[in-house]
């Protein structure tokens, strides 16, 4: 979900795109509420140490005057002392009770192991998306066998796909990111009418502690376990594009799997390169088998001292990974290479299309692209999805300049944004233009015109 995401990026070039982390959304603001909250508590913790002043006073005083007390004033005094006792000890239970939900627990985590790849990790080992389930396949074909008005098949016969995407709930701090923002999801909502696919768009942090770019494994799980009529759960980082409106992924291809991400295979198993996939666009079929890969996935991702030693241990166990903590990309990518026996018959890594597409080298060659090719092929001619791996237009830094990416996401989003515009009888004046020009008159006979331009077909001319 490009949710608070880090900008590091690593590798890339000599024809494979780069793979990345979700999309921009990393937030440098800290929200009114908490800090006023903050600033509340160091009032608080200001009316303590006056506390702490008094009795120490009162009790330098009657040392003093230890000669001179009578019983009566001597019981007083430790009244008031046990009464300032206790007034300290409310002010801390306030202090505690008004933190934060999200701040660092930095007590609880020192209690933590630090080895979350361990299985000794007691913390790693614990850390769980929700109750264990092992009879999910049973219990969604009672299920669907029960509620036959939500069939796990479209009226077209394709398997029922639910595309998940989304961004953090609060603004960006690059205004101007919530435009792009606002034109991605547009991108998206225009696939998936045309194709017959659901979408859900999420701004809600279901776990506070996988919160960034891990944010996308909760949410995938819960809409698992909350669609059953759903085949296929297919993320999407908010900043990814469909670039071919045309294209449908084969999903007959994949009867025999159930995790399907753009990739390549010597990369991922022969040189254990942190970018042998990328977890920016991938299809997840909804199963007990992703059940368990995600429940194996997430214990690398709590934030804190578990997803800093992992990513230690990423770092070092992955080719070309920059030092930093734990991403669900290379998270995965290891537990692959680490446990193929368990996961690899189900995995398939797509490359003959662009189930992600690397922005750099695809947004120059639109133009020629348009005068040489057509919708439909997903590939290097025509991509599939066009991804801005390392562009942070909601955020305040990233690793390519704001200019450059915002020019290159408004070229790509038009490129597509023609496709549907041509069915209504209008293109973008150019693609680094919002404004649009006519380029057919009114028909008196629209189906006709309908059948000949239907993007579902391989045989579409750009206009």
């Amino acid at each position: 979900m490009g949710e608070d995401g880090t900008g590091l990026k690593g590798g890339g070039g000599s024809g494979r795109e780069r793979g990345g982390l979700p999309s921009g959304a990393a937030r440098s603001r800290i929200p009114r509420g908490r800090q006023v909250q903050k600033t509340l508590n160091n009032l608080k913790i200001t009316v303590l140490c006056g506390f702490v002043t008094i009795l120490v006073l009162r009790g330098t005083i009657g040392v003093g005057n230890l000669g001179g007390s009578s019983p009566a004033e001597a019981e007083a005094e430790a009244e008031a002392e046990a009464k300032v006792v206790e007034d300290i000890e409310r002010i801390l239970r306030e202090i505690r009770s008004d933190s934060d939900p999200d701040d660092d627990d930095d007590d609880r985590r020192l209690l933590q192991s630090t080895s979350p790849l361990n299985s000794t990790s007691a913390s790693a080992a614990n850390y769980t998306l929700g109750p264990k389930i092992s009879d999910w396949d049973e219990q969604r074909r009672v299920w669907l066998s029960r509620n036959p008005g939500f069939p796990r098949r479209t009226a077209a016969g394709k398997p029922r796909i639910l595309l998940v995407t989304g961004s953090p709930p609060n603004p960006c701090d690059n205004p101007i990111g919530d435009h792009y923002l606002l034109k991605a999801t547009k991108n998206k909502i225009d696939y998936c009418r045309l194709h017959g696919i659901e979408i859900v768009y999420n701004m809600a942090h279901l776990d506070r502690e996988l919160a960034g770019y891990w944010a996308k494994l909760p949410l995938i799980r819960r809409l698992m376990l909350s669609h059953p009529e759903v085949e296929w759960i297919w993320w999407m980082d908010s900043d990814a594009l469909f670039t071919d409106l045309a294209f449908e992924i084969p999903l007959s291809r994949y009867d025999k799997h159930n995790l399907v991400i753009h990739g390549y295979p010597d990369l991922l198993f022969e040189k254990h390169s942190w970018i042998a996939l990328n977890t920016g666009s991938f299809l997840l079929r909804n199963c007990q088998w992703s059940l368990d890969l995600l429940d194996a996935w997430a214990p690398m991702g709590p934030k804190g001292p578990i997803r800093d030693e992992a990513g230690r241990v990423l770092t070092a166990s992955l080719e070309g990974r920059p030092a930093f903590e734990a991403d669900d990309q290379s998270a995965l990518i290891y537990l692959l290479v680490s446990q193929q026996d368990r996961w690899v018959a189900k995995l398939f890594v797509e490359n003959s299309y662009y189930l992600h597409g690397f922005w750099a080298g695809l947004v120059d060659k639109y133009e020629d692209m348009m005068a040489k090719h057509h919708p439909g092929l997903g590939d290097e001619r025509w991509p599939f999805v066009t991804h801005f791996v390392g562009c942070k237009p909601c955020g305040s830094y990233g690793d390519y300049p704001v200019e450059r990416c915002l020019t290159s996401m408004e070229r790509a989003f038009n490129f597509a944004d023609n496709q549907v515009l041509r069915l209504y009888g209008f293109a973008h004046k150019a693609l680094s233009s919002p404004k649009i020009r006519r380029i057919r008159n009114q028909s008196t006979n629209p189906l006709e015109v309908k059948e000949s331009l239907n993007l579902r077909t391989r045989t579409i001319t750009p206009p």
